[in-house]
């Protein structure tokens, strides 16, 4: 039977298409404003020997900075304020997002330059971003690399980095002294385009260091499993963002690599049923980042961050 212009259905269905899109667009622009709620979070880790000195290590990771991006760059200059207090910086990689940033990337972070500070490059300090279609992000990885784009200046970076002094940790081992600690340090290129060697690093690490570190950009298990292995007391990292968009409270849908999502930010032990003295095993600290793609700057329950890592002696965290 035809429907007539008193039939309630066609208003229905408008009515219904209406608030889904007005839905959709109160989701977009919350999940616009949340992406630029840049957030200082403390966390602690329990990795030092007894007695030593809690030490104080700023982990940034995926900045994702683009000349344009005031507000991020102003927000990010404010943390050098911290720098007198620091012990170290640690910066896990995705620090670029277009060909003109490294200067912004070194005048935003300032006196942290000034601290001591190790690195590792992720995918996008290699490679300029393109527009992607954001719904693949939370598909399973299909293994396709977009390195058919033009580079962007990472040689640049890495310069601007050493040039501070900063120890480039792109497969290799190093050491470091820092406060009054010697540390032990190593680190691999980004595992998410296959660039890791991990035979460049294998082996037991320093058991005569005083702590153990390592770095990565993205946490595949793979290297998890082999940095554990070795006897590092953490590993710290980035990639994820932390799921970007999250469920309420937090919750992440996806990372964007082989870690599962329930540890795609925040501090966690390695494997996920470890405990602390376990052979084989370590902490893992995973930044959810201050960035995004510069095609979709969208964060959802998921605030970017820069996280102040407390290191404190074992048994008091």
């Amino acid at each position: 039977m035809p429907l007539t212009q008193d039939d309630p259905l066609p208003r229905a269905l408008a009515g219904v298409a209406v608030g889904g899109l007005a839905a959709g667009l109160a989701t977009t622009a919350y999940a616009g404003w949340e992406a630029r709620r840049y957030v200082l979070r403390e966390r602690t880790l329990p990795v030092l020997p007894v007695g030593a000195r809690p030490l104080r290590v700023l982990h940034l990771t995926d900045l994702h900075l683009t000349p344009g991006q005031r507000a991020k760059r102003e927000w990010l200059a404010g943390l050098g304020g911290l720098a007198p207090t620091l012990d170290l910086v640690v910066d896990t990689g995705d620090n670029l997002a277009h060909r003109g940033a490294v200067p912004v990337v070194r005048d935003a972070l300032g006196p942290l330059l000034d601290v001591p500070g190790v690195f590792v490059h992720g995918s996008n300090d290699y490679f300029e971003p393109s527009f992607r279609n954001p719904f693949r992000y939370l598909l399973p990885d299909d293994g396709k690399r977009h390195t058919d784009v033009p580079a962007l200046p990472w040689r640049e970076l890495s310069r601007t980095f050493t040039d501070a002094g900063w120890l480039d940790l792109t497969n290799t081992r190093d050491r470091l002294r820092v406060g009054d600690l010697d540390v032990a340090l190593a680190g691999v290129d980004d595992p998410h385009l296959g660039y890791d060697r991990l035979e460049d690093v294998a082996g037991p690490a320093d058991r005569g260091a005083d702590l153990r570190l390592a770095v990565t950009h993205a946490p595949y298990l793979r290297v998890l499993d082999a940095f554990a292995r070795d006897g590092y007391d953490a590993v710290l990292a980035g990639h994820t963002h932390g799921g970007q968009v999250c469920l309420p409270g937090g919750r992440a849908l996806t990372t964007n690599c082989d870690l599962e999502p329930a540890r795609a930010r925040g501090v966690h032990r390695h494997p996920a049923d470890s405990r602390p003295g376990d052979p084989g095993s370590t902490w893992m600290h995973v930044g959810a980042g201050l960035g995004t793609s510069p095609y979709a700057r969208v964060r959802i329950a998921c605030r970017p961050e820069a996280v102040l890592l407390t290191l404190v002696p074992i048994g008091e965290g």
